[in-house]
């Protein structure tokens, strides 16, 4: 289980605090959804939870172990909002190696097939890929690390319909294997998969129901 206990996020140079006094849990094997407009806080939280920025004050625990910002870095994958902008390498492969050069192609091939791009040769490009091809490789870029917790910072944003109804179907294919958050000003597909969910506004969390979410 994740939890946030009196998180607080407050940079010397902002007046007023960015994140405040945040507590809240998520269950193993839960799709947490935090809904929020432009300049929440929603980011902010994700680069904390993911151990990219440290919080003023507050601590995160995962099965009730206290955990520093290197370990988020080692346990939490983070996928932010346009991925497909942060691609660095030049084939399929090369992508799902950067950093773990020592993968295998069996494994690459196994985390591709669990995002639905089974198939794809590894040494397509990156950017000749769909929206939404290019959301899950996003993912199977993260999901091969092995996280316990996955971040996903505005997945249906910018794809159209259909391509949107086929990433929310894969998140709730996903967290049957992992815990799952996310963050997005636009819930109205998202609430449906939710298991729990909050509403972020001006740097405070409320805990809420998918109807409220619904009408945020």
């Amino acid at each position: 289980m994740l939890q946030v206990e009196n998180l607080s996020y407050h940079p010397a140079a902002t007046s007023q605090p960015i994140l405040k006094d945040l507590s809240f849990q998520l269950g193993l094997h839960q799709l947490g959804l935090i809904v929020g407009k432009s300049g929440a806080g929603k980011s902010t939280l994700l680069e904390i939870l993911a151990g990219l920025a440290r919080p003023t004050q507050g601590r995160i625990t995962w099965q009730g172990v206290n955990l520093l910002p290197s370990q988020l870095r080692s346990m939490a994958g983070l996928v932010f909002q346009f991925p497909e902008r942060h691609f660095c390498g030049l084939t399929l492969l090369d992508e799902m190696r950067f950093g773990h050069p020592e993968l295998q192609e069996k494994e690459i091939q196994h985390a591709l097939k669990q995002v639905g791009l089974e198939g794809i040769p590894l040494y397509s490009s990156p950017n000749h890929l769909s929206g939404g091809q290019q959301r899950r490789l996003a993912l199977a870029v993260q999901l091969i690390r092995g996280p316990f917790l996955l971040l996903l910072d505005e997945p249906t944003a910018g794809l159209d319909w259909s391509v949107r109804r086929q990433l929310i179907n894969l998140l709730a294919q996903l967290k049957s294997m992992w815990t799952v958050l996310v963050v997005s000003h636009d819930p109205a597909e998202l609430a449906q998969i939710a298991d729990v969910q909050w509403v972020l506004n001006k740097g405070s969390l409320q805990p809420t129901s998918v109807d409220t979410v619904l009408q945020t």
